[in-house]
């Protein structure tokens, strides 16, 4: 009850350990996650090929849309004035393909459907069959023998580490808790919260509204020089899982600033004197950050502006509870104990008064019987 109420009191010192000590509950801690993580693999591979196809269904989509928008270029280019007929399968979505034929080949052709026709008597040497299909399915490929394997492990993994990571952040938040005083975990609830919920956001943001852009220019490319796109799927995983990490991770810069505001590094007046020169690098780190293409650079750079502005206004009008957030506390200043005053009293208890002796005789300013000087 005492360590409760006495102020003076560390309350680290209820959980002081040695080092072997801090050795054992951090090999806990991560056997602990390791286990997490192996849980979360066993789901994973049973979800493996699904998540597979989750990830490049993107671009299965984008190479579908690169071949109906180049075969009907190349339409538009041989028919500038398409019949009703085209123009109705045009609606439709479908895509011409144009095949050319001998004339045996196309009379072989005919008999194959059951029209009995014979050979005209002036045939020109080369006939053009032009048929309309649906675009085919894009497929991405695969190079190596264990490529299918590897790629299948892998995305495994990522799903069990995903399913094990809230897990994982407990067991190595009861490591690292023990060693916090409880103004430090304070902030802790407060940072890891939005930390998460700002990297999931910015992920959501980069898979589900800059991949297609940032496929649509990739792929583009292929169409004006003439290439055929044909992707490979582990350049492929790395890359849509590089991504969206990016974007989240760049997400994180209000609680950047804010800590900084925080200890006493910057401040919001700070921020937003210099705004102009963090644009600047916030278009520079956007540039590192994303692939080398405008549309991703320009998502991210369009989406941490705002976010940079929304950080001045959390370091502005979030309250502020310590200027150290990491600072071990001060103790509370010991008041000097009060002075009491103490009378002299009398042989019997009475009080005796400063100016006169018991006897009437005369006192010093200390209360003391004054001494008489000596007889000549």
């Amino acid at each position: 009850m005492k360590r409760l109420t006495d102020p003076n009191h560390d309350p680290l010192e209820d959980s002081k350990m040695s080092f072997g000590e801090h050795l054992e509950e951090l090999r806990s801690a991560l056997w602990k996650a390791v286990i997490a993580v192996s849980l979360g693999f066993l789901v994973g591979l049973a979800v493996g090929d699904d998540f597979i196809r989750f990830v490049t269904a993107p671009l299965e989509a984008g190479l579908r849309e690169l071949e109906q928008q180049t075969k009907l270029a190349r339409f538009q280019a041989e028919e500038q004035d398409p019949s009703s007929a085209e123009q109705r399968f045009l609606d439709e979505g479908l895509v011409p393909e144009s095949y050319f034929l001998s004339p045996d080949e196309f009379l072989e052709l005919l008999e194959g459907l059951g029209i009995q026709e014979g050979a005209p008597a002036e045939m020109p040497d080369r006939l053009r069959l032009r048929v309309w299909t649906a675009p085919r399915d894009a497929r991405l490929i695969a190079t190596g023998a264990e490529t299918g394997f590897s790629v299948y492990v892998r995305a495994s993994l990522v799903v069990g580490a995903v399913l094990a990571s809230p897990a994982v952040f407990y067991f190595l938040w009861t490591f690292v808790a023990a060693g916090l005083y409880p103004h430090e975990k304070r902030y802790v609830h407060f940072y890891m919260p939005v930390s998460i919920g700002l990297f999931l956001v910015g992920a959501t943001v980069a898979f589900y509204v800059v991949l297609k852009y940032v496929i649509s220019f990739l792929l583009s490319f292929h169409a004006w020089l003439g290439i055929e796109a044909t992707p490979r799927i582990n350049e492929w995983l790395g890359f849509v899982l590089l991504l969206p990490l990016m974007f989240g991770v760049a997400f994180q810069l209000p609680l950047v600033m804010l800590f900084l505001d925080r200890i006493g590094v910057a401040s919001a007046q700070v921020y937003l004197k210099y705004w102009r020169y963090a644009v600047l690098v916030i278009f520079v780190l956007s540039m590192i950050l994303t692939p080398a293409d405008p549309q991703s650079l320009l998502a991210m750079a369009g989406c941490l502006t705002p976010l940079y502005f929304g950080g001045i206004l959390l370091c502005k009008y979030l309250p502020k509870r310590d200027n150290r957030p990491f600072s071990e506390p001060e103790p509370p200043e010991k008041k000097p104990p009060a002075k009491r005053s103490v009378q002299p009293t009398g042989a019997a208890g009475e009080t005796v008064s400063r100016g006169a002796s018991p006897a009437g005789g005369d006192q010093t300013s200390e209360g003391g019987p004054r001494e008489k000087p000596p007889e000549n």
